[in-house]
């Protein structure tokens, strides 16, 4: 029995993790730079094929949309992605459902997108364990369901993302250069106990924790959304009148941070960006206020990210791996300057995508499939 488990295990390696690039391997599926929870064992959907022909209806449960980030993947999939999959004839319709962060509401949502006759579903920055027996009962149904911008447990799950544990140690330690190595600082989470949010605040800490002289005097949780980091950045600086050197945010909060800071009066120490155009906008008009910054999950492109692995699934092209990551994306001034005229918004809360061919394009992705081929050209 030993034997035939240990064999069992090595197959299962083969058939994953090792069927990809070393180069993206070692970059991504580190295991030391890797959430220790992701999953990266070989696909449930290695050799499925949808139960129905196209066009297919797919389902959204989304479970939360009270932020930009949310509006603006909202924005891609209704006025980009819907209309040019209609026009392909490979998708009849979406159904969106949202649950407002209560996970026993998307699972019963799940469950009735499933009752309702979808093809597959899509669900966002959820809890990583709370929605797996939905997901199988789902599997069990033939419908298969595709996590985005964060992992489910499920085997029965295929995920897509950045590596956030190695993007949190990207913005961590691009801080801790940015003052030298030493100093205070403040951190700002996402939505604890949600894969995305948990994954970036570890990688964040450990990217801190690598310059010795860094301290973290305080951990707040801003809830991916401006108002509420703002306020949370608020209360903490008025009860801390310390020293304060750095504020490392997870992105949808560092325009809300940005202005805690400016309303407190005290010294505009630096703040990490992601992809908030009015606080790139910020230091597009402060040359000097930060080196680089880091793109974790622009919302239209990973969106479009985890449809484009939905269909191609659909279509039995075969994904080898439970999770497919992505690289996060470096701006320097240079890259802001390009995209914002100085005449930019500060207070906009719109968001910055990198483009889908920089965020798990065609030819990326075709190393993700046993059977890769352009989605766009399937005929039914």
């Amino acid at each position: 029995m030993a034997l035939s488990l240990l064999a069992w295990s090595g197959l299962a390696s083969a058939a994953g993790l090792d069927e990809l690039p070393k180069d993206i391997q070692q970059r991504l599926y580190n295991k030391d730079m890797l959430d220790p929870q992701q999953p990266i064992g070989p696909s449930a959907y290695r050799d499925w094929k949808a139960p129905r022909k196209a066009p297919w209806t797919i389902g959204y449960a989304s479970s939360y949309a009270g932020n930009t980030w949310r509006a603006m993947a909202m924005d891609r999939l209704q006025n980009v992605i819907i209309p040019k999959w209609k026009k392909l004839g490979l998708l009849k319709d979406v159904l969106v459902t949202q649950s407002n962060l209560k996970d026993s509401v998307q699972i019963q949502q799940i469950r009735q997108l499933v009752d309702q006759g979808v093809d597959a579903i899509i669900v966002c920055c959820s809890n990583p364990t709370a929605l797996n027996q939905s997901v199988k009962y789902a599997y069990d149904k033939g419908v298969p369901v595709f996590s985005f911008t964060g992992y489910l447990t499920s085997p029965y799950a295929v995920n897509s993302s950045n590596n956030y544990q190695l993007g949190g140690f990207q913005v961590g330690s691009a801080l801790a250069n940015q003052i030298g190595g030493k100093g205070n600082v403040l951190v700002v989470e996402g939505i604890p106990g949600t894969s995305g949010s948990d994954s970036q605040d570890r990688g964040m800490k450990a990217g801190l924790a690598s310059h010795p002289d860094v301290k973290i005097t305080g951990d707040v949780a801003g809830m991916w959304t401006d108002q509420i980091g703002q306020a949370e950045v608020q209360k903490w600086l008025a009860t801390h009148p310390g020293k304060l050197d750095g504020i490392v945010v997870q992105s949808a909060a560092e325009l809300g941070v940005l202005r805690a800071l400016q309303q407190s009066g005290r010294p505009m120490v630096p703040v990490t960006i992601g992809g908030e155009t009015g606080a790139l906008c910020y230091w597009r008009k402060h040359p000097e206020y930060l080196k680089e910054a880091y793109q974790l999950w622009p919302p239209g492109d990973d969106i479009e990210l985890t449809w484009n692995i939905m269909m191609r699934t659909l279509q039995g092209q075969g994904p080898k791996i439970q999770s497919v990551l992505v690289d996060s994306v470096k701006f320097t001034f240079d890259d802001v300057k390009k995209r914002m005229g100085e005449d930019c918004d500060e207070n906009s809360d719109k968001w910055e995508n990198v483009g889908i061919e920089n965020w798990g394009g065609t030819d990326y992705l075709d190393q993700f499939f046993l059977r890769p081929a352009d989605p766009e050209k399937y005929k039914p």
